[in-house]
């Protein structure tokens, strides 16, 4: 009969943190919009994304700028699983929006397959009050809010779509935008 050798003794075992010191670690203040992160899918196809995409807001201290189309508050309403009210801009003009971020010294990033466009991983952290404009999952950002951008953002992908959804191209864009990644 052969003999198996010792198991080694388990290493550390993993602790996992409470929710308590969590939320004594995080920001000791609520974020203000003027100098924070703002997420603007402003041409939305999915309300769904919304949802998602307002979580991620919440765990980057980000804002949200959304148009004012019907069914757009009761997707952000069945997205906030916080069931805390979340910082939400609303717009009916998205170009003018876009176009007054400008005029107050925001940086207006645009995530879009551009010549031009930063790769994801070489995206800098926002330094200052920072817009991430997401165009429509079809049809990207419309050519009349291209000129309004400062930069684009491009996000790698090695299989055959050419996109990601909003929630989950917002969502990776905000995190590195925020610092956290």
């Amino acid at each position: 009969m052969t003999r198996r050798p010792a198991r080694p003794a388990p290493g550390p075992a993993i602790r996992v943190r409470p929710a308590r010191e969590l939320r004594r670690r995080r920001r000791p203040r609520a974020h203000s919009c003027w100098d924070h992160l703002i997420a603007a899918p402003l041409w939305p196809l999915h309300g769904a994304n919304l949802g998602t995409l307002l979580r991620t807001c919440d765990a980057v201290g980000a804002c949200m700028a959304v148009p004012r189309f019907s069914w757009v508050p009761e997707a952000l309403e069945r997205g906030n699983t916080l069931r805390r009210p979340a910082c939400v801009h609303w717009t009916n003009d998205p170009l003018g929006w876009l176009a007054r971020q400008r005029d107050t010294g925001a940086r207006v990033v645009g995530v879009e397959l551009a010549d031009e466009a930063v790769r994801l991983a070489d995206l800098p952290a926002a330094r200052g009050r920072t817009v991430a404009v997401l165009g429509h999952e079809r049809h990207g950002i419309p050519d009349e809010a291209l000129g309004l951008l400062d930069a684009a953002v491009e996000i790698p992908m090695v299989g055959n779509g050419s996109s990601l959804n909003v929630a989950v191209a917002g969502s990776l864009v905000l995190y590195k935008l925020a610092g956290l990644l």
